[in-house]
């Protein structure tokens, strides 16, 4: 397990059983290669498409400021 995987396994463990079951169903998704889309909540959409076009000009956050965005949840 790399130290990033580690950490946010650490931090969900702190949240409440049934967040921790989201996250976890999530993952085993993604873990399978399951190319079904999650329903996504129309709040959440303009975030979304936001995330899409910083993804597209390559706009992805560091190693560094990653693992500052984590010790926030400590």
């Amino acid at each position: 397990m790399t130290k990033l995987l580690d950490v946010a396994v650490e931090t969900v463990r702190r949240l409440p059983s049934d967040s921790q079951d989201e996250i976890a169903r999530v993952m085993v998704r993604l873990a399978s290669g399951d190319d079904e889309p999650l329903p996504v909540d129309p709040a959440h959409l303009p975030a979304i498409l936001r995330g899409l076009a910083e993804a597209g000009r390559g706009a992805f956050a560091g190693d560094e400021e990653v693992e500052a965005a984590f010790r926030c949840f400590e």
